[in-house]
């Protein structure tokens, strides 16, 4: 298997800022989206969704950006988990799908779905989270 850097992947090289001791590597899983002449795509962060793991995979969290915070200032920050992160997945569904789709074969080698199968699979599951909650 070759490794490749990845902007949709990500391992720390040192230690995260993010709010758990235990953050090992993030998943990109929405960030803005602009062309450039050479018809590349490159990406803005002034809104992105992060998905953070620990050492082994599991799931901390979610992490985005203060613009996104700000257009939903009902949650209670920027690093969100339970049912704050699920409402915050299911609010940007859609968006997260067509984003994922860019890196479709990396995101089917780490989730063993293609994107818009999994988001389909997850949309149901989280919306019963948030049901039961």
């Amino acid at each position: 298997m070759t490794h490749t850097k990845t902007t949709f992947i990500r391992k720390y090289k040192r230690a995260s800022k993010s709010i758990w001791d235990n953050d090992d590597s993030t998943i990109l899983l929405l960030a803005d989206i602009k062309g450039n002449d050479d018809g590349e795509r490159a990406f803005n962060f002034t809104r992105y969704i992060y998905l953070h793991r620990d050492n082994v995979g599991n799931v901390l969290g979610i992490s985005i950006s203060k613009a996104m915070l700000d257009e939903h200032p009902d949650f209670s920050g920027r690093y969100l988990e339970g049912v704050e992160m699920f409402a915050m997945l299911l609010l940007y569904i859609d968006d997260i799908t067509e984003f994922c789709t860019l890196f479709a074969d990396e995101f089917e080698r780490i989730f063993l779905l293609e994107p818009r199968d999994y988001f389909e699979a997850a949309e149901l599951r989280w919306f019963s989270i948030l049901g039961d909650a």
